[in-house]
């Protein structure tokens, strides 16, 4: 799965531990999910379109693989 995360955060202007602080996760989850090592739960997802106030499918997108 893609996702548009570390682009966000710096459109944002946020570092990995404020967004981490932001959706109350650890900052190794966000560099986790940066990096494709970790699938957001859904809820997870959702806060963080939240945050960026954009729909989660603008967010994180299915791969051919998925």
């Amino acid at each position: 799965m893609k996702n548009t995360i570390k682009v966000e955060r710096a459109i944002k202007n946020l570092t990995q531990e404020e967004l981490a602080k932001l959706i109350s996760v650890s900052r190794q989850t966000i560099n986790s999910i940066e990096k494709n090592r970790y699938i957001p739960s859904t809820i997870l997802a959702l806060k963080l379109s939240k945050v960026f106030g954009k729909n989660v499918n603008e967010i994180f997108e299915l791969e051919n693989d998925d």
